[in-house]
């Protein structure tokens, strides 16, 4: 799972933690989270990255490279993704290649879906497969109470339940398929 806000205080925490207790109630999934936060990564981009650029990406690029699947969890700021999820995206192409992601928005009135659109753009771009189905908070802060559990889980327990079949799915069917014949794209 990435999680794709870097804003201080920050909401992607709350929703993080109840994806992962989704995720977590499944056997077809083992988490490993990257956090953009905790990333730390330059926004200056070089083909000879320095010493200190090298062990921030390599901090998280190992986990990338070793994922079968993403789940990317992003707000919608000013109608878009945050800068800082961008730039972890930018500093990696074999890592998303031929690779299923799901993602995950919150926001205000869109439920951070314009940033989800977005998303599947650039994703697209670096051949990786966005799932169709998704999981959005619509006024996110208010769809959660004090203890970070959603006001109403049916609705986004049943859309994490559709979106989470369809990625181990597509995981397991783009996994298959390499074993047999590498990504040439």
């Amino acid at each position: 799972m990435v999680v794709g806000s870097d804003r201080e205080g920050r909401f992607g925490p709350v929703v993080a933690d109840w994806l992962l207790e989704r995720i977590g109630e499944r056997d077809d999934f083992a988490v490993e989270v990257v956090d953009v936060a905790a990333a730390s990564l330059p926004t200056a981009l070089s083909h000879d990255p320095s010493p200190s650029v090298a062990a921030a990406l390599a901090e998280v690029s190992p986990a990338l490279d070793a994922a079968d699947a993403f789940v990317v969890l992003t707000p919608e700021y000013n109608h878009s993704f945050p800068a800082g999820l961008k730039n972890l995206i930018d500093r990696h192409f074999t890592e998303w290649r031929a690779k299923p992601v799901a993602l995950v928005s919150y926001g205000g009135i869109s439920g951070g879906l314009r940033a989800a659109e977005h998303l599947r753009q650039v994703f697209a771009e670096l051949h990786a497969v966005t799932v169709r189905d998704t999981v959005s908070f619509h006024g996110a802060a208010g769809a959660f109470d004090a203890g970070g559990r959603p006001r109403d889980p049916a609705g986004p327990s049943a859309a994490a339940t559709a979106m989470l079949d369809q990625l181990a799915w597509w995981a397991r069917a783009l996994r298959e398929a390499k074993e047999r014949r590498p990504y040439g794209g």
